[in-house]
């Protein structure tokens, strides 16, 4: 009795095949970024301030975003995210999807969304005003300044 092993896909292309490579290493340098800004990002929000979870409000909010330091660090943790997530994803398609059609549709369904979320994302991070409300002096004293 034989057994016939099939001869494994080629990559379409080398240019595919460096794709590959390249998406290969963002995953693995963008997880590692990943870790640091997210323990961050913890650390900031839930177990630096004193009553936790429970301090987390517009305020707060507004006083982080104050800072074009916080800014740039949500900004960059929402990219890596979304294009670390959007990367793997396109992997499991790639591995799951038998038919080139769907793989394709997939694909560049996964990609749109992952633009839009960026887009609207990013914007919300750099045009979040919390003194757009002319009441709000009451409760954001430290943030709006006449």
């Amino acid at each position: 009795m034989s057994v016939v092993i099939e001869q494994p896909n080629q990559p379409r292309s080398r240019k595919g095949a460096q794709w590959e490579k390249r998406a290969w290493i963002f995953m693995r340098v963008s997880g590692l970024l990943l870790i640091f800004l997210i323990l961050g990002h913890l650390m900031v929000n839930l177990v630096l301030p004193e009553r936790g979870v429970k301090s987390i409000d517009f305020a707060f909010v507004a006083g982080k975003w104050a800072s074009p330091f916080w800014q740039v660090y949500d900004g960059i943790m929402l990219w890596l995210a979304l294009i670390h997530g959007t990367n793997g994803m396109r992997t499991l398609v790639n591995d799951y999807s038998e038919r080139e059609w769907v793989r394709k549709t997939l694909n560049v369904s996964l990609w749109v969304v992952a633009i839009a979320l960026i887009i609207l994302g990013t914007l919300v991070i750099t045009t979040f005003d919390p003194c757009i409300d002319p009441d709000v002096e009451t409760y954001l004293p430290n943030v709006c300044k006449p």
